[in-house]
């Protein structure tokens, strides 16, 4: 059992991190949006344990949190923004951890063109050139140094760090204190500690950006003849809806040709998909036409 006490202690935090900080957080994104947020502490009738969603290649992938339009108890709704969380002790293999949490993101940009936001919350001990793969990539990055983790159990009497050259029965003594002391009302206080270290702005700040990002529209739609290999590009939802509809001299409705379709973002994003049926294409447009609506009725609310 001591062999694995550093593994026990690093999920106690990770876990204490996810549920009070990221589900804080995204929480209040939700909330603004009036969207649904799915996480793993609370059950869900549409599944039974992980969150999991398929990327095109038909992998079933499991995510720390997903936020949706539309969604219930009872039915999965449309994916807006994917999100993976972790808390790191130390710097070692920093890179690999950005490599495979990132990569485990992106199919899902290339799936669902209403993923507006793929993002990491993160905590620890996260090295730079770690921190730029992920952004490089185009994943969203909210990060927290360890120290002010480590200072926020500490004011709640909880020692939750260690020596690098500690010993297994140090540790498993270490782990063993934090599994006594930590309570749901200590968790609560440890939160409220870092929310009080790091300050309210912080949070804030992150907030609005993943609203922003979420909230963003398509400017512009692109729909190719691959027959044809000449865009028609439209500025709204509706003309681009007629087009995919029409009975023109490309003669789409037959379904003898496949398509490009794009669609463009106000912050220069751009979701493409190729070898499209009129079909496919028609119902994909349809996804970005429910989430382009409900946002711009948002906005103007707003």
């Amino acid at each position: 059992m001591s062999a694995s006490s550093g593994h026990k202690l690093g999920q106690l935090v990770g876990d204490w991190f996810e549920e009070k900080v990221a589900t804080y957080l995204l929480t209040r994104v939700a909330d603004e949006l009036d969207l649904y947020l799915d996480h793993r502490f609370k059950p869900r009738e549409c599944r039974s344990g992980k969150i999991i969603w398929s990327d095109l290649d038909g992998n079933n992938v499991d995510y720390d949190f997903v936020l949706e339009l539309s969604g219930t108890e009872k039915e999965k709704g449309i994916p807006l923004a994917f999100f993976e969380t972790f808390w790191r002790r130390g710097a070692r293999h920093s890179k690999d951890k950005a490599r495979d949490d990132s990569g485990k993101l992106l199919p899902m940009r290339s799936t669902y063109p209403t993923a507006r936001i793929l993002g990491i919350i993160s905590a620890g001990d996260f090295t730079k050139p770690a921190q730029e793969l992920v952004q490089s990539r185009g994943i969203d990055l909210f990060y927290i140094p360890k120290a002010n983790i480590c200072k926020a159990w500490e004011l709640s009497g909880i020692q939750m760090d260690y020596d690098d050259g500690a010993t297994e029965a140090v540790k498993g003594e270490i782990t063993a204190l934090v599994v006594q002391q930590l309570t749901e009302i200590k968790k609560e206080e440890i939160f409220s500690n870092l929310l009080a270290s790091v300050g309210e702005a912080f949070f804030t700040s992150y907030v609005k950006r993943i609203i922003a990002g979420i909230a963003s529209i398509p400017i512009e739609y692109r729909i190719t003849s691959i027959f044809i290999q000449k865009p028609v590009v439209f500025s709204t939802y509706e003309d681009a809806e007629k087009y995919l509809l029409s009975d023109d001299e490309c003669e789409i409705t037959t379904g003898n040709h496949l398509f490009r379709y794009e669609a463009v973002f106000s912050e220069g994003n751009i979701f493409e998909r190729d070898n499209l049926s009129s079909k496919d294409a028609l119902q994909l447009h349809s996804t970005v036409g429910k989430v382009t609506n409900y946002f711009t009725a948002h906005h103007d609310k707003n």
